[in-house]
């Protein structure tokens, strides 16, 4: 358990620190696009990297997807929740202190890349949008680590996905589908971002939960259908 949780706190704090730093020091270089990559790439490599070890949720709504399908007790989702966070509040603080305390590193985004709306998209369709893109992640996540997916390839699709949902999501509210990598950051930015943040953070949660329910909904029609396969053969 204690492996599991270190590799879900340093998951968490690579995906933010990286990812999220891809914005706060080179948005106006790589813009949105460049971004997503940075996403989706490292997301990618945390799969392969720890997956083995902790399943790789490095994000509190894929751990309640995992939760409500029955894969993980209610004891571990508690651990994998609190490494989670720490992790994303350690991220939020080091971009902090690259961005402060280092003389050049300018935050590009302005904002330490926090999320919000009000600007490109009003609250409730930022509650909607967060939910739609936090379902497809999680929905992705818990289809391509069934016992019946294609083995080795969880990786490339998990992050190809979030790869599409931050091109999405970028231009609209700065997507978040992940409420350790929106607190982090709100923590440290010093404005307006931490009063939005409740939404970046409990969103994501709606979106996960409505994922594992069609997971789980899914798994049990292709078990009903079991017998009629093997007697049609």
């Amino acid at each position: 358990m204690a492996k599991k949780l270190v590799a879900e706190l340093i998951g968490t704090f690579v995906l933010v620190f990286f990812a999220v730093g891809s914005a706060v020091g080179g948005f106006n270089l790589i813009g949105p696009v460049g971004v997503a990559l940075a996403f989706g790439l490292v997301l990618l490599a945390l799969v392969y990297a720890i997956g083995p070890v902790s399943g790789c949720h490095v994000n509190p709504a894929v751990t309640l997807g995992a939760l409500i399908s029955g894969r993980i007790p209610w004891n571990e989702a508690a651990g994998y929740w609190a490494a989670q966070f720490v992790g994303g509040i350690a991220a939020g603080a080091m971009l902090k202190l690259m961005t402060s305390s280092f003389g050049k590193v300018v935050d590009q985004t302005g904002a330490l890349g926090t999320d919000s709306y009000g600007k490109h998209i009003s609250e409730g369709g930022a509650f909607v949008l967060e939910i739609v893109l936090t379902f497809l992640l999680v929905f992705v996540v818990l289809m391509v680590t069934e016992k019946q997916a294609a083995a080795g390839f969880a990786g490339l699709a998990i992050g190809l996905s979030l790869t599409v949902i931050h091109l999405v999501g970028i231009p609209l509210d700065g997507t978040s589908v992940n409420p350790a990598r929106a607190l982090g950051p709100a923590l440290f930015e010093g404005g307006a971002r931490l009063g939005q943040v409740w939404l970046f953070i409990l969103a994501p949660l709606v979106g996960g939960a409505l994922a594992a329910g069609v997971n789980i909904f899914l798994r049990s029609e292709s078990k009903s259908l079991e017998p009629d396969l093997e007697a049609a053969t």
